[in-house]
């Protein structure tokens, strides 16, 4: 039962969502010292006036609406549904100040694309971004890669019991330690700890690649934010194609595959338990999903002659498949030529990899391939049932840290946030149709932008109409959270007009 809510549930939910702003606002001090160090002062002006707004109203929104009443689950789902959604409204301030975006609605769609790790992009003259808010862009995925408001109010809280549901709200399952304090402390040392290796990686490939040390080293900070946290924004227009290096490409390509692992996965491989890759449900059905998808992919490329050669074909074909499956969206080619040279089998797979995404708990979007697995296992228990005898007792097991046994509920569930999905994904599609675009790129623009797949065939523009702007938008929360908590937002709402439903 839903009822009216009163003063002290808004004072709540008000209240943490507060210092998610506080956090936000923070985190723009960074590119401030940044451009005020490179010489890009406007920018650096623009960053602090964001960061004050933000700051500023966090600051008020504490004064006014202290409190220590105990967040139940609902408050809880209500406040991450809320501070997504206000994140970007301080986010986009810089942006806005920098001149490359049309107006404040395609600024906010760059931050909501950031924070939610989406990588479609509505920014103007992308080659020419001042360095310091092509940063911000890139440190956007990495804040939202791990989960803004987990993060910060873990550090901000101090309290674990307050943030439980916090946690379960930005599409997070699994406790990893005893409580969500250490786990998303614990999330943040896996996210640092690979963000050294992984820059330098990349910053060694660019070297190699011919740049000088400085550019090389800011490029690299940025790819990595870009690969380990399944972003893909760019920082060059050509996205991965501008390094032309083939080493670069492989460093990423295993990036991006970390990124899509879930943190519960790397905590097991942290402590040395190396057979978990191999023996995980979702670390197979990733692996399978890989190779049916590229083969499948690999043949439409062969009969339409994409590519002459067998090795470009294996090269752009492998990580496009790739970037797309981790929802990343990264690109070695034009979006393009997904719909003018790629054929229809090709492009199908990559649609169908960004709607599959990676595994839960991690930085990664789509459907998941837990969700994957678990509904496999389910038909196959079914078809096990037919063929053995009436009184036979089927069990069907998976293995997820541990051996488990799979439980009706759980492949119900499993099959109903799917369906969820796939209206999600069919929802923008629709919109793009109402718009007159064709059905293969409304689609293949609704499944990035919901999935977080990132890819784009050039549907998402600056002169892309509003209405589907805001749809994609939508779409990106909606994905980002996994339905739950933006439910939970609008019973708020509703229950607010219409008090006991």
């Amino acid at each position: 039962m839903l009822f009216r809510p009163d003063e002290r549930d808004f004072r709540l939910i008000g209240y943490y969502a507060g210092k998610v702003v506080f956090g936000v606002g923070l985190a723009m001090l960074v590119p401030a010292v940044l451009a005020f160090a490179i010489g890009e002062r406007n920018d650096g002006f623009g960053f602090l006036i964001g960061a004050s707004f933000a700051i500023a109203v966090s600051r008020v929104s504490e004064l006014a609406l202290h409190t220590r009443a105990t967040m139940s689950a609902s408050h809880g789902l209500a406040t991450v549904a809320l501070s997504w959604l206000i994140a970007p409204v301080f986010a986009a301030i810089p942006l806005l100040l920098s001149g490359h975006y049309a107006g404040y609605l395609d600024a906010y769609f760059e931050g909501m694309s950031g924070f939610a790790t989406i990588g479609l992009t509505l920014a103007n003259d992308l080659d020419h971004m001042p360095r310091s808010v092509n940063f911000w862009r890139h440190m956007m995925q990495f804040l939202g890669g791990q989960g803004i408001v987990v993060v910060v109010l873990s550090v901000f809280a101090g309290s674990g019991g307050q943030v439980g549901t916090l946690y379960v709200g930005e599409g997070r399952e699994e406790k990893i330690l005893p409580n969500v304090v250490r786990t998303a402390r614990f999330i943040w040392r896996v996210a640092l700890g690979y963000a050294i290796i992984g820059t330098g990686l990349l910053w060694s490939a660019l070297l190699l690649g011919g740049l000088n040390a400085l550019p090389a080293a800011y490029h690299a900070a940025n790819l990595f934010m870009a690969a380990f946290d399944t972003g893909g924004f760019a920082t060059q227009s050509s996205s991965v194609a501008f390094y032309r290096s083939p080493l670069l490409e492989a460093v990423l390509l295993v990036i991006m595959v970390a990124g899509a692992f879930s943190f519960a996965l790397h905590y097991q491989l942290w402590q040395g338990r190396q057979s978990e890759l191999y023996r995980n449900i979702e670390t197979r059905t990733i692996f399978f999903s890989v190779l049916g998808l590229f083969t499948v992919a690999g043949i439409g490329l062969a009969r339409t002659g994409t590519f002459v050669e067998m090795v470009p074909m294996f090269r752009h074909g492998l990580f496009q498949l790739i970037s797309a499956h981790t929802t990343t969206g990264l690109s070695t080619v034009p979006g393009r030529l997904f719909v003018t040279d790629w054929g229809v089998l090709a492009p199908a797979m990559v649609v169908t990899a960004m709607a599959l995404g990676g595994m839960a708990g991690s930085t990664a979007g789509g459907i998941k391939a837990i969700r994957v697995g678990l509904i496999l296992k389910g038909l196959r228990r079914d078809v096990r049932r037919v063929l053995m005898p009436e009184d036979a007792v089927v069990v069907e097991t998976y293995h997820s840290t541990t051996r488990r046994i799979l439980r009706d509920d759980q492949v119900r569930g499993a099959a109903t946030i799917f369906l969820l999905w796939l209206a999600l994904y069919l929802l923008g599609g629709l919109l793009g149709l109402f718009y007159g675009y064709d059905l293969d790129l409304a689609l293949f623009e609704s499944v990035a932008a919901a999935s977080s797949g990132g890819l784009s065939v050039g549907l998402v523009r600056p002169e892309l109409e509003w209405p589907l702007k805001v749809v994609y938008i939508a779409q990106m929360i909606v994905g980002r959270l996994e339905f739950i908590a933006v439910f939970a937002l609008a019973g708020y709402v509703v229950a607010i007009v219409r008090g006991r439903v």
